[in-house]
């Protein structure tokens, strides 16, 4: 991963950001900065992924403000970077998986969740079919006055199941994992989804296990347990 601090001092255009705090990122650099005191987020994309970077402007420009994302401030070519605004708020996975947080208000939250889904997927669908947001992690949303999604350089036209699969995939496989109630909320957010959305989503539990088998690649030392659980979940479905 490249240092921030190349860009901020070898390129005039960033000389005066003052960076606040770095993002784990699998691929590009992402950071929140201030920018004559103003509250920003740059994401620099690796020379390679210059097609994501044009994806993921493409998706904030069409999308924002209808629904809960960034707001895309400028797409600098040159440098490869784009400058969006700053959402505040408490990262999805973290409140998700706090125990501190009641069933109930986890349920009220996957609701609004699976709310995002659907605007999002009607928002950006055609004739076609439908673009989904891709890599749908806990994550990838922040919430303070509702749902908002970040992230979307790997947007692509899909099935909504997809997304709607590995959402699941990502509340029933992150720490703690597999637990009763990560099912239940897994149960709630279909059901919210699919009074939502004006369409149907099939054979959701195969791709709900396909989506586990994704996760091998990042984390090998789990694969015996998504495995497991993929299995079971396509064979008898969310217990």
């Amino acid at each position: 991963m490249r240092d921030i601090e190349e860009l901020v001092k070898n390129k005039e255009k960033y000389k005066d950001a003052l960076i606040q705090k770095r993002f784990d990122s699998k691929k590009n650099t992402v950071v929140y900065v201030t920018i004559d005191n103003k509250p920003r987020i740059l994401k620099w994309y690796v020379p390679g992924l210059k097609r994501n970077m044009e994806m993921e402007y493409s998706v904030l420009t069409k999308g924002f403000p209808k629904i809960s994302i960034p707001s895309p401030l400028e797409k600098d070519e040159e440098n490869n970077v784009i400058i969006m605004s700053y959402i505040t708020g408490k990262n999805l996975c973290d409140v998700i998986n706090d125990p501190s947080t009641s069933i109930n208000q986890k349920k009220k939250i996957v609701c609004m969740l699976a709310d995002w889904f659907a605007t999002f997927h009607e928002h950006f669908k055609t004739d076609d079919g439908f673009r989904i947001r891709g890599d749908p992690s806990l994550r990838n949303f922040i919430i303070k006055d509702g749902i908002w999604g970040v992230d979307f350089e790997e947007s692509r036209i899909g099935k909504p199941v997809e997304d709607v699969a590995g959402l699941c995939a990502s509340i029933l496989s992150t720490d703690p994992m597999f637990t009763n109630e990560k099912f239940q909320l897994c149960r709630t957010f279909l059901d919210a989804y699919r009074k939502s959305a004006k369409w149907s989503i099939d054979k959701i539990n195969d791709e709900i296990g396909y989506a586990l088998l994704g996760r091998i690649q990042w984390r090998p030392e789990e694969e015996e347990d998504l495995r497991k659980h993929a299995k079971n979940i396509r064979k008898n479905g969310l217990r």
